[in-house]
């Protein structure tokens, strides 16, 4: 069934921010689980790193089981290592981490951000950051399993409230607290304006 929602942006991929980690509690690994099988179950191809273990396999093997489609985006160096999942529908190699990121990003119609470590953080920050300065103008969701993210939204309410962003910056993310929500959200969400980014400086 077709919502309003659905109607008012078109979702084609989705780029998936998360985690390689085998030793995280169950709760993200059943999110990561459920997100796959929600996509795949909107016809939404998954755009991730291709990682072979952690939440990476869980989203991927459960968007494929559902009957979805996932493209994954890794550098040779990390294929050189065999870290790579070798059931994805597509897999891109790239030269390196840059490329990696640039890629996925413009293949995309959104992001989601699980939680994840440095490399996980690493990526959604530069994606927030590209946001505001006008180079990424999707949606860009955190989902925050288990209040994972709580300091982290924290820090970036405080450089709000610090002037180190604009107030106007809160908008360039949303928090989802339920894959539904979030989801729902890559439709519910405009796209950011690219002439907001005169706001990038304070």
């Amino acid at each position: 069934m077709i919502t309003m929602n659905e109607k008012a942006r078109e979702v084609n991929a989705v780029c998936v921010y998360c985690a390689s980690s085998t030793k995280i509690d169950s709760c993200f690994v059943d999110a990561a689980c459920a997100l796959g099988k929600a996509l795949a179950g909107r016809g939404i191809n998954v755009i991730n790193g291709a990682g072979g273990i952690g939440l990476m396999r869980a989203l991927s093997d459960s968007a494929l089981a559902a009957g979805g489609t996932v493209t994954g985006v890794i550098p040779r160096f990390m294929v050189e290592q065999g870290w790579q999942h070798d059931g994805l529908t597509e897999l891109i190699v790239t030269a390196d981490m840059h490329e990696r990121k640039r890629l996925m990003a413009s293949m995309s119609d959104g992001v989601i951000a699980l939680p994840g470590g440095c490399g996980t953080m690493e990526e959604l920050l530069e994606i927030i950051t590209w946001k505001q300065l006008g180079l990424y103008l999707k949606p860009i969701v955190v989902l925050n399993t288990d209040g994972f993210y709580d300091p982290l939204l924290a820090m970036l309410a405080r450089a709000v409230e610090r002037h180190f962003m604009r107030e106007q910056h809160r908008a360039l993310w949303t928090v989802a607290a339920s894959v539904d929500e979030a989801v729902d959200m890559l439709y519910s969400t405009p796209d950011w304006d690219s002439n907001l980014r005169k706001f990038a400086a304070i």
